[in-house]
C-alpha cells in the first residue's frame, strides 16, 4: 500500500464535523480536497484557519479523506483591512468554482504568491484581477484578449461586448456597458497604466465569472461592502 505523502496547503474552509472533528476544504497542488480532521479542538485544529501555509498528509482513496498530519509550514500570513476580504474572496472563489480532485499546481503556486502579495501590501485591484484570470484560464473559460470572435485583431478604437460562451465581440453602435480596444489591450499586457484599464478589468472578470458562479451572490463580497 502507498504510504501517505505530505504536501503544501491552505485552508479554504472549514466548519464542526460530529463531537470533536471537523470538515476541511484544503487547497494543494493536486486541487481542493475535502477530509475530516479529528480532535480539531487539540493542537493541530489551531492551524486550521485561512492564509496558514501548512503540509498535511491526507489517507484515503475517496471523494472525503481523513488527515494523518497536519503542520505549519513556515511563518503564518497575517492580512489586515481590506487584504483579509481580498483574501476570503479568493479562498471562496476555489470553493465555488474549482472541482474537487483537479491538480492545478500552477494555479495553486499564483495562489500562494498572491497572498504574499496581499501581505506585502500590494495594490489589491491588479492582483485580484490576475487571479481571476487565472483561474478563468485554468477552467478552461478564458478567452482572447488579442482577437475578437471573429479572429480579428483587438483594436484600441474599438468597441467590444463580452459573449461569455465565445469572446470578444465587436459592436458598432455605441451603448453603456462595452468595453474599449485599448482597456483590453491594456489588460492583455497588465498594464494598469491606461486610464480605465482597472475599471474594465473588474467589469470584465466580474460578467465572466458571474455565468459560472450563478444566482447566489459571493458572502465575501457582501462582507466587503458592510466593511
Amino acid at each position: 500500500m502507498d504510504q501517505p505523502v505530505g504536501q503544501p496547503a491552505y485552508v479554504l474552509h472549514s466548519r464542526a464535523y460530529k463531537e470533536t472533528s471537523a470538515l476541511v476544504d484544503f487547497y494543494t497542488p493536486q486541487g481542493r480536497l475535502r477530509a475530516v480532521l479529528r480532535r480539531a479542538r487539540g493542537k493541530g485544529g489551531s492551524l486550521v484557519r485561512p492564509f496558514v501555509p501548512l503540509e498535511v498528509e491526507l489517507r484515503g482513496r475517496g471523494e472525503l479523506k481523513t488527515v494523518g498530519r497536519l503542520e505549519g509550514a513556515g511563518t503564518a500570513l497575517w492580512l489586515h483591512g481590506d487584504a483579509v476580504f481580498s483574501g476570503l474572496y479568493l479562498n471562496e472563489l476555489l470553493m465555488r468554482l474549482l472541482p474537487a480532485e483537479a491538480p492545478a499546481p500552477e494555479l495553486f503556486d499564483h495562489y500562494a504568491q498572491t497572498l504574499q502579495a496581499l501581505v506585502a501590501g500590494r495594490a489589491l485591484e491588479p492582483l485580484l484581477r490576475a487571479f481571476e484570470w487565472r483561474l478563468l484560464d485554468e477552467l478552461g473559460y478564458a478567452f482572447s484578449l488579442q482577437n475578437d470572435v471573429n479572429d480579428q485583431p483587438i483594436t484600441a478604437e474599438g468597441r467590444y461586448r463580452l459573449r461569455v460562451d465565445a469572446g470578444l465581440e465587436r459592436v458598432e453602435l455605441v451603448h453603456p456597458g462595452l468595453f474599449g480596444g485599448a482597456e483590453l489591450l491594456a489588460l492583455a499586457e497588465a498594464d494598469w497604466d491606461v486610464p480605465g484599464a482597472l475599471l474594465a478589468a473588474k467589469r470584465l472578470m466580474r460578467q465572466a465569472l458571474a455565468v459560472h458562479l450563478g444566482a447566489r451572490p459571493l458572502v465575501s463580497r457582501e462582507l466587503f461592502r458592510k466593511r
